[in-house]
């Protein structure tokens, strides 16, 4: 009885700020107003935009720009060759990183810190400055070729600057975090006892891992692969440093429209090829993923 009088005494307000926060209790019209200031956000910075881009790209609704794409070799060339550079990046970083992150979650202590801060330190340094640095590495006087002259390995320079190879190198170690990051998160929440219960029932460590670790895995491994696949088919500054004018890319081809040719409606044609390539990729990878999880479901 004296429990119930003291639990009515408490104030109304404190009643309100103390009762628990679910998103059930709030009203249409609530939701709305909190959701409100983020609706305006995406209209004006990506809606908006977006719409006007396309618009640019069909001047009296027509499709001569597009047509232009299809019709000259070139543009389709260099849409085929920015794929093929994006796919050869996701699979050098899915390569690279799935060990890494796989080391990271049997880490502890000292060398679990030393690994993350390897992994997450180059997120903070910029692009330019890491595009630079590999410059310096792969230049025909750079620091590779001086050690391979002086170990008598080779006797005159390598061309490793300007080409594809170095393209593809220095965007897989920009973009290398990105998918350690998602795979480790994965990797992290698959508890424990799966893998012990599948090694108490005979399972080797290599069958364990095919049938346990990489199922269960394979939402971390998508993400990664679609962020790395994504931002390799938009990058811009390193192709243009690194590669040079022999390694053209959608984003530099759009640049040279932009900024040297001023064709702003091919350039927003362009544009839009790439967004709706890019929008495919991004739901083909969520219907690959969603089979795999049915096909794996029964694990």
């Amino acid at each position: 009885m004296r429990l119930f009088l003291k639990k009515s005494r408490r104030p109304q307000w404190q009643s309100v700020l103390l009762a628990p926060s679910s998103a059930t209790t709030y009203s249409h019209s609530t939701a709305i107003l909190l959701l409100l200031p983020f609706l305006v956000v995406m209209l004006a910075g990506f809606v908006y935009p977006l719409v006007k881009l396309v618009a640019l790209s069909l001047p009296d609704l027509s499709f001569h720009h597009y047509i232009r794409i299809v019709d000259e070799p070139l543009y389709l060339a260099v849409l085929f060759s920015t794929v093929a550079v994006a796919v050869a990046v996701m699979g050098a970083a899915l390569l690279l990183g799935f060990p890494v992150a796989y080391v990271m979650t049997r880490l502890k202590g000292r060398w679990a810190t030393i690994v993350a801060a390897c992994v997450i330190i180059p997120l903070w340094t910029s692009v330019l400055i890491r595009s630079y640095a590999w410059i310096v590495l792969l230049q025909r006087n750079g620091l590779i070729n001086e050690l391979l002259i002086s170990a008598g390995m080779i006797s005159s320079p390598l061309k490793m600057i300007y080409t594809q190879g170095a393209v593809i190198l220095a965007m897989t170690h920009v973009l290398l975090p990105f998918m350690i990051l998602p795979i480790y998160a994965a990797l992290r929440a698959i508890p424990h006892h799966f893998i012990n219960a599948a090694r108490t029932l005979g399972s080797g460590p290599i069958h364990a891992f095919v049938r346990i670790t990489v199922p269960l895995a394979l939402p971390g491994i998508f993400a990664g692969c679609v962020m790395c696949f994504v931002l390799a088919l938009g990058f811009y500054v390193t192709p243009a440093l690194v590669g040079g004018p022999g390694s053209l890319m959608m984003a530099t081809l759009i640049g040279q429209q932009t900024t040297v040719l001023l064709d702003w409606p091919f350039a927003a044609a362009l544009s839009t090829v790439l967004l709706a390539f890019t929008l495919t990729v991004i739901i083909l990878f969520r219907k690959t993923l969603a089979l795999s999880k049915g096909l794996t479901s029964g694990i």
